[in-house]
């Protein structure tokens, strides 16, 4: 019961932080502005729209447009920020789930992360230009998502520990790790053109290795902590 109420609580958590961080800035005319960048940004391309275009789809004057965005790509990082929040929102529900195992949760994680992932970016293609060029330009933002998908990967962990199921000693590292060996698969087509069957395959291998590890109590240490103690 106690750990059933640990993790909604962690749920709470992430889903909670989501819902202040996008409150405080979505009132109408953001989320105006936004979904009409989205039509545009699908259309016509990221580097093609102009934010005077913008402006006029918004039925605003281009002075009034940047009273709420500094420039194009500051409405680029909110796009991809909403859904950042979206894809946290939904693996974080893969605490909750009932009678999975901490092996088939990052399973689960994994895999969900991999399907909505690809099949968003197909549906738009021209958003894997943006998403690029956000990546690129605001690595901070992409350190922000990374890390709250990080957070779900390490109480996956824990609750393996927990349960008896793996026995790793830093889990905050191993789930770093995890991320680091399965980042390929949660911007696909940022990497690769390989359809979703064949990148299934591939992280169905490396989900394999992972758990394998997990479960045995390899050493799994950070060199960095290492160092510093010795």
């Amino acid at each position: 019961m106690l750990q059933a109420l640990t993790i909604e609580r962690f749920v709470e958590y992430l889903l909670g932080r989501s819902t202040i961080i996008c409150m405080t800035a979505q009132d109408d005319t953001h989320q105006k502005i936004i979904a009409a960048a989205k039509r545009r940004f699908t259309h016509y391309g990221y580097t093609k729209t102009t934010m005077a275009e913008l402006a006029v789809d918004c039925d605003m004057s281009p002075g009034n447009l940047y009273r709420y965005f500094a420039g194009k790509l500051d409405i680029a990082e909110a796009i991809c920020r909403e859904a950042s929040m979206q894809t946290a929102e939904d693996l974080a529900r893969i605490l909750t789930t009932s009678g999975r195992s901490a092996a088939e949760r990052l399973h689960d994680f994994l895999f969900m992360d991999l399907r909505e992932t690809f099949h968003k970016l197909e549906e738009d293609p021209k958003i894997v230009e943006m998403a690029q060029i956000v990546t690129a330009e605001r690595p901070e933002f992409h350190n922000e998502g990374l890390k709250r998908e990080r957070e779900v990967l390490c109480r996956i962990v824990e609750l393996g520990n927990m349960s008896g199921e793996f026995d790793v000693t830093d889990p905050d590292f191993a789930a770093e790790m995890i991320q680091a060996a399965t980042l390929k698969f949660s911007y696909p087509q940022l990497f690769t053109r390989l359809p979703l069957e064949k990148l299934e395959r591939e992280l169905e291998g490396v989900y394999q290795l992972v758990v394998a590890g997990l479960k045995a109590g390899c050493a799994c240490v950070d060199p960095e902590k290492t160092a510093v103690e010795a």
